[in-house]
């Protein structure tokens, strides 16, 4: 493999990990479900989520950083669609968690969970910076491509670092076991 079919191939990857992440659950009732994500420091993230309809139940969605930090909280709401977003002080895992409320001594149907979550480049609304600053469509355009090329620097960036860090550890390990 030639160094042009290893870029296509690494630029290739960095763009499908870019994309919208979707996903759909079901919650049954006075139940909880968390989903983990890793983000980058300075990213910014939306989402969306939609429940079905489940008369008598509520729903809360928090979402917090590793130190139990909360970036999100929307408790016992009864509407079945929301938005969220945050933007990434540090590099950190985050929890995004839907629970589903009923009653006690109530019985109630599962709850059908979409979930949408875009970061990075994805989550920008390109229209709303159009009208702010009155560009043109193939201006918008470029301007989404220059973003998204900055941040194929900066992941091509960060893997360099986890790599030269992940090579000292190797070269550490093997002199130890050598001697």
């Amino acid at each position: 493999m030639d160094s042009w079919q290893l870029l296509l191939s690494v630029l290739a990857v960095v763009l499908l990990a870019s994309e919208t992440q979707s996903l759909r659950l079901f919650l049954a009732p006075n139940t909880k479900k968390c989903l983990k994500e890793e983000i980058h420091k300075n990213i910014v993230v939306t989402g969306d989520y939609e429940l079905s309809d489940a008369p008598g139940q509520t729903a809360s969605v928090h979402v917090t950083d590793t130190r139990g930090h909360t970036l999100y909280k929307r408790e016992q709401f009864v509407e079945n669609t929301g938005k969220l977003a945050f933007t990434a002080d540090e590099y950190d895992i985050f929890e995004i968690c839907i629970s589903s409320h009923l009653p006690p001594g109530q019985r109630g149907p599962n709850r059908e969970v979409f979930l949408n979550i875009k970061h990075g480049v994805e989550a920008k609304n390109y229209e709303d910076i159009a009208k702010a600053e009155k560009l043109k469509p193939l201006e918008v355009e470029l301007r989404r491509l220059e973003d998204l090329s900055e941040s194929i620097v900066q992941d091509f960036a960060y893997m360099r670092q986890r790599e030269e860090e992940m090579r000292n550890t190797n070269e550490s390990t093997n002199s130890r076991v050598l001697y």
